[in-house]
């Protein structure tokens, strides 16, 4: 055989090639890019021919798309299509949830917000029932409800108090501006049979901490009950 002839084998032979490795890359491409969850080399091969070398295609296909907005990485074992991680910041969505409180926070924040500062203990007095723990830390996580410090008291509970956040939530400028008795009542919120001397309280928007409390200590730091450093002051 010529030279001539021997080149052209040669050059058949590597078209012949390349199209078959081309529609391998496009065939993983396409079984990643609609995958719901990242696939293992073993789900892969099964859906190419035969003596495939799976794992020298997907290092192939990586380096593909490394400079791209869409890399393939490899997580738990599994390979998968993710945004470039330095794109990521351009798909962030921030959005605000609406949740409603249950009856039994909002019964919770109206006491802290009347009686502040209140422990968990004086809060089921007043209501009459147990608090769960789970109702305070809702309130905690809306911002609208903070810790104070501690009671003098034997076990030392927590005190509750609100914050900024709450007046800007329910628009006050103060928390003076909490309605008053009549207010409540013009507003159908208290019963018209309330014993003669029932008084709705005032609080006080002076956030130093009262006599009957204590700061809180480095200990509820330590439990992540302390508020940021910033309102320690508080």
């Amino acid at each position: 055989m010529s030279n001539v002839a021997e080149m052209r084998v040669i050059i058949g032979d590597k078209d012949d090639e390349a199209p078959d490795r081309a529609e391998e890359l496009r065939i993983l491409e396409a079984l990643l890019f609609a995958a719901e969850a990242p696939l293992d080399e073993k789900a892969l091969a099964a859906r190419l021919p035969a003596g495939i070398d799976v794992r020298a295609l997907l290092l192939q296909l990586q380096q593909e798309y490394e400079p791209r907005g869409v890399n393939l990485v490899r997580v738990g074992g599994k390979w998968t299509l993710r945004t470039a991680s330095d794109l990521a910041w351009l798909l962030t969505h921030e959005s605000v949830v609406t949740r409603k409180l249950s009856r039994a926070a909002i019964e919770t924040l109206a006491i802290v917000a009347y009686h502040q500062p209140v422990t968990r203990a004086e809060v089921e007095d007043i209501r009459g029932v147990s608090t769960s723990k789970g109702t305070l830390d809702v309130l905690l996580e809306t911002g609208w409800v903070r810790l104070r410090g501690r009671r003098k008291a034997p076990g030392r509970p927590v005190t509750y108090g609100t914050n900024e956040a709450f007046l800007s939530h329910f628009g006050l400028e103060a928390l003076t501006d909490l309605p008053g008795l009549d207010e409540l009542k013009g507003a159908g919120l208290v019963d018209a049979t309330m014993p003669a001397d029932f008084a709705v309280p005032v609080p006080s928007d002076d956030l130093t901490l009262r006599d009957d409390e204590e700061p809180l200590g480095p200990e509820d730091l330590d439990l992540g009950l302390a508020p940021p450093a910033e309102r320690s002051e508080e």
